[in-house]
């Protein structure tokens, strides 16, 4: 690591709790054109990417980079703009964030394609979210289409252990009891409560 990134990932972290305590309770919905998303990665006082100073646009970045959550393609981008200019830092938090999560989000969403226990209600909505392609479809199926998929694949499972005449009268009462249950409840009772009864 450079050593002006040690320094400024130093700084950012001294920097963080002052500036996270400082910011509003509850983030707006979606950001205005020319601001951060709402990930936290802008100034307390909501200052547009346009408008920011060279220290906060690096302190934003950096932020994104120190994000656990952060894929390949991100970590790579926001590199890139740490060695380049201010502009490529503006250009980042504008537009390349966005695209490099959206990389990011088409890999896992091919890994979740590969996985040997991807339901048909799994595949069929990670399909339609990489055939729609958008960063927005890719960010909205992992975020909420796949645990709804996942529990429509789970009550389809639930069924069968109700259909399947091998099935003792405990675990059908279990099954009947979870059927309608929420998708937690559902996997919680595939992966351990049926074998508790």
């Amino acid at each position: 690591m450079r050593p002006t990134r040690a320094a400024l990932l130093l700084a950012s972290a001294a920097l963080a709790p002052a500036l996270l305590l400082a910011s509003p309770a509850s983030a707006a919905p979606s950001a205005a054109p020319g601001t951060v998303a709402a990930a936290s990665v802008a100034p307390a006082d909501g200052t547009p990417v346009d408008e920011m100073s060279d220290d906060d646009l690096r302190i934003a970045v950096l932020r994104i980079l120190g994000d656990e959550e952060s894929g390949r393609a991100v970590v790579r981008e926001a590199n890139k703009a740490l060695d380049g200019t201010v502009e490529d830092l503006r250009t980042f938090l504008k537009t390349g964030y966005r695209l490099a999560r959206a990389e990011d989000d088409r890999v896992e969403i091919a890994r979740i394609l590969g996985a040997e226990d991807s339901g048909r209600a799994v595949v069929r909505e990670a399909n339609e979210a990489l055939d729609d392609g958008t960063p927005e479809a890719l960010r909205a199926f992992l975020e909420t289409g796949l645990r709804l998929a996942r529990a429509e694949d789970d009550r389809v499972a639930v069924a069968r252990i109700l259909a399947d005449p091998a099935s003792s009268p405990a675990l059908r009462a279990a099954a009947e009891k979870v059927i309608d249950g929420t998708p937690e409840e559902l996997r919680y009772f595939l992966e351990t409560g049926r074998y508790e009864v």
